[in-house]
């Protein structure tokens, strides 16, 4: 298989909420980066997607477009949900950039305006204190994702 059909089926599994199938795409030693969740290695970034999407009910996701070489590739996707802790309407615009190795995900680095997405999820509170919320932001998400694979053993 391509890694441009790596990075379609990719982003096809994510669309159906379908983190087993999003994992299967990760080298073993991967590496994953975003501005809630920085520093995954391993099997963390798999098990991020199962948990993100294991835990929404209204994700939808779009692909806009990707691109995929033997050893990089490049997305650019549209996630759209309701953020579980407020109940507000998310829409985060997020640009991927990828490294392969042996076919699969060795690095992903997405990028994604953090204040804009902040506002959108926490209201008046996340517009206020915009990216000096990043830090905590980053705790909840790394304790989630350690809780999710403790009870994942």
């Amino acid at each position: 298989m391509s890694t441009q059909q790596l990075l379609e089926d990719f982003y096809a599994a994510f669309a159906r909420r379908d983190g087993d199938a999003m994992a299967t795409a990760y080298a073993p030693n991967a590496r994953f980066d975003d501005p809630a969740f920085p520093g995954l290695s391993g099997r963390e970034p798999g098990a991020m997607w199962r948990m993100l999407t294991s835990r929404s009910k209204d994700l939808t996701v779009e692909l806009v477009e990707c691109r995929a070489d033997e050893d990089t590739g490049t997305a650019r996707w549209v996630a759209t949900y309701t953020f579980a802790q407020t109940g507000r309407r998310v829409v985060n615009e997020v640009r991927s950039s990828f490294r392969f190795e042996g076919g699969l995900i060795a690095e992903q680095r997405d990028d994604f305006d953090f204040r804009r997405w902040v506002g959108q999820a926490l209201g008046l509170p996340g517009k206020l204190l915009g990216s000096r919320l990043q830090g905590s932001v980053q705790k909840k998400a790394r304790a989630g994702l350690d809780a999710f694979l403790a009870a994942d053993r």
